[in-house]
């Protein structure tokens, strides 16, 4: 029984984190089709101005906009800290959501010189950047990360799945968890993009006034150079993710003495020496 899309697309809200979708299924050993609804993740572009300057295009999750915007400020070095901000509100465009940020007389300096070198396309740190050195700031250096029993990551490992709803309802979706010494997990965010969910945890993090203490960041996703970076200028003192690291995540880690813990899994975590 075939189902009408129409009918299911029709109720959509292009600002909402997710909706339904009408599918047929096919399988390889059955001629029958049959026809199901599943939910999907939405993604939008999300356009970031800072005081009055078009900065950036980001696709993503239209949920905690506020936040992802606080921590793409931050992992960019517009701001020092949210009392860098004056003023933050968002607004919804024809093709998207603009979220305008105001940010204090002495950040302005940063903002023209970043725009000389980015163009507006990805959250990724890398995209439309003209310039090497740039792209490859120094990072600051992390004191040495306090000691971690291991036992704490395999239980933010076996809980991390039910602090994803999105994902749960449309497995299109990345998290990134702030999570205690004991492996509890405090503070969720989810997003389409890994970066973008990154960004959404350090930003509420930061908004309320929340610190990583010895904790750790537990992310769904692998390990690209730039949320080493992220973490880093969080300074997040250790990072786990679900996936392998790249060769220049690894550098950029040792360099800034991030503790990098990949491939996580419940059977067995790997930890960069």
């Amino acid at each position: 029984m075939r189902t009408d899309i129409s009918s299911i697309d029709a109720e959509a809200k292009p600002t909402a984190a997710s909706r339904d979708v009408a599918f047929v299924v096919h399988c390889p050993n059955d001629s029958a089709k049959s026809s199901i609804v599943r939910e999907i993740a939405t993604e939008i572009p999300i356009a970031i101005e800072l005081n009055g300057f078009g900065y950036a295009v980001l696709m993503a999750t239209p949920s905690d906009l506020e936040d992802l915007a606080f921590g793409f400020a931050l992992a960019e070095r517009l701001i020092d800290g949210v009392e860098d901000v004056i003023d933050i509100d968002a607004h919804e465009a024809p093709l998207g959501i603009i979220v305008r940020m105001t940010l204090s007389p002495s950040c302005v300096p940063r903002i023209g010189d970043r725009v000389r070198h980015r163009a507006s396309e990805s959250s990724c740190g890398l995209c439309g950047i003209e310039n090497l050195e740039q792209a490859m700031r120094p990072l600051p250096s992390l004191p040495p990360a306090p000691d971690v029993d291991f036992k704490s990551i395999f239980k933010a490992l076996e809980n991390l799945r039910s602090h994803q709803p999105l994902n749960r309802r449309t497995g299109a979706a990345h998290a990134a968890a702030l999570c205690n010494q004991n492996g509890a997990i405090l503070l969720t965010r989810e997003d389409v993009g890994r970066h973008n969910a990154f960004d959404k945890l350090i930003g509420a993090m930061a908004r309320a006034r929340m610190s990583w203490h010895n904790g750790f960041a537990l992310l769904s996703s692998r390990c690209s150079y730039e949320l080493v970076e992220k973490a880093v200028m969080a300074n997040c003192p250790r990072l786990v993710t679900i996936s392998a690291p790249t060769a220049l995540a690894v550098d950029r880690a040792r360099s800034a003495g991030l503790q990098l813990i990949a491939l996580a899994r419940s059977d067995a975590v790997l930890e960069l020496v």
